[in-house]
């Protein structure tokens, strides 16, 4: 996957543009962050919860990786470009846009859209 590919997923959210925070790109749904991206670097970031974390760490251990910090325990997660496939990292950014999408919004999102962690390789 590469920064290119990122991009393109969260943008393909209902309502989701790219904005910047900190000199990189961010990924916003009605001004909330769900996403980040550090094209340069190979990596991004989604805002999943703790629990949800743990979940795609545990499918995928070699793709996402808690943030470092106290971001990272509040569930921040960094994903590895380089290793990642393009559904995991889809599932991802659909959870942590369903984290901050507005309920009326969230309610969209069909039922065979809805993320499921699950190995990537």
């Amino acid at each position: 996957m590469t920064p290119h590919d990122f991009r393109r997923l969260a943008l393909g959210f209902p309502e989701a543009v790219e904005s910047s925070h900190m000199s990189h790109p961010d990924f916003r749904v009605r001004k909330k962050i769900f996403a980040t991206l550090w094209p340069d670097d190979g990596w991004g970031m989604v805002k999943l919860t703790p629990e949800q974390q743990k979940a795609y760490i545990k499918a995928d251990p070699k793709v996402f990786t808690p943030v470092k910090g106290g971001w990272g325990r509040m569930g921040a997660t960094q994903v590895q470009l380089k290793s990642a496939r393009k559904t995991s990292v889809r599932n991802a950014l659909a959870t942590a846009w369903l984290n901050v999408a507005p309920k009326q919004l969230a309610e969209q999102m069909a039922p065979d859209e809805r993320p499921r962690p699950k190995k990537s390789r």
